[in-house]
């Protein structure tokens, strides 16, 4: 109780940190109750930040998922290196998941030593911690010394969810809500429409090629309360890539379409007609301008 006799309330951003392909998206959808933030089995999925809204009694958590810690010269590698640098430089609590497989690396020291220096609070998280491969491995790691709280977490099985979010309810400031209570995210739909769309990319197509995509939701029409319409242009950089997206007799686009269209019906809870397009435009990842119309920065 606040000492007016008032009830308090908790509130503030919480910065999911961490490897490519550490489970950050996963945990945000589990915690949510809700499939915001795609997931696929590659890494580096996530390009851009996404906020996951979470409204409980007395307490909103501004859940904040970040691209991967990343290397790399292209335009788009520093894009995304500085998506998750700028909300670690935000945050109010961070929560730095490490693959207990993978092991402590001077990567998760660095990000926490840097964080505490802040004086925010560090909860580090091993993930997947249902999978065999985690079950030998040591843990908590003697160099989290400085967290604030070490926890074991699976976002698939929900073991440690419930305790992580005690956790970092209770170290959230006092403050109001930000967002209306049945708000789950500040993105708009047609973003979290071309995030279905490259994640069916990315589970339809393999090798190296995802990598060098994009997709733009060129029109968005809800005019129709029982249809959307949407058309989304898939950008590729090449002819060649343009012909392998595309597949013989257009299977590959077809499939692409298929997987997507189920995932933003789900999203919209209403029928979609979604026209997919292949674009050539040599050297998209390369332009900042054309990196933040797309929303990655």
């Amino acid at each position: 109780m606040a000492e007016d006799g008032s009830t308090s309330h908790r509130a503030g951003v919480v910065a999911l940190l961490g490897r490519p392909n550490v489970g950050k998206s996963t945990l945000l959808n589990r915690l949510l109750g809700e499939k915001i933030a795609i997931v696929t089995a590659k890494p580096q999925t996530t390009r851009s930040r996404l906020l996951g809204i979470l409204s409980r009694p007395g307490a909103q958590l501004l859940l904040v998922d970040t691209p991967g810690f990343v290397e790399g010269a292209r335009p788009l590698d520093r894009v995304m290196r500085e998506a998750a640098e700028q909300v670690a430089s935000d945050c109010d609590v961070a929560l730095l998941l490490v693959d207990p497989a993978r092991g402590w690396e001077a990567v998760h020291g660095a990000w926490l030593a840097r964080l505490r220096a802040r004086g925010v609070p560090v909860l580090v998280a091993a993930t997947r911690v249902d999978r065999s491969e985690a079950a030998g491995a040591p843990w908590p790691p003697a160099e989290a010394g400085e967290a604030t709280a070490v926890l074991r977490v699976s976002a698939r099985t929900g073991e440690g969810v419930d305790a992580l979010l005690e956790q970092l309810v209770a170290l959230l400031p006092e403050a109001p809500p930000y967002y209306p209570a049945d708000q789950l995210t500040d993105r708009p739909l047609r973003f979290l429409a071309a995030e279905a769309v490259r994640e069916a990319i990315f589970e339809e197509l393999s090798q190296e090629l995802p990598y060098r995509m994009a997709v733009e939701v060129v029109s968005f029409d809800e005019s129709d309360p029982g249809l959307a319409r949407i058309r989304a242009d898939l950008l590729v950089e090449r002819d060649s890539q343009k012909r392998i997206v595309v597949g013989r007799g257009g299977d590959k686009i077809k499939a692409i379409g298929v997987r997507a269209r189920a995932e933003i019906e789900r999203l919209l809870g209403t029928r979609v007609h979604l026209e997919l397009w292949v674009k050539i435009e040599p050297g998209w990842a390369k332009r900042p301008k054309r990196l933040k119309s797309l929303g990655y920065c």
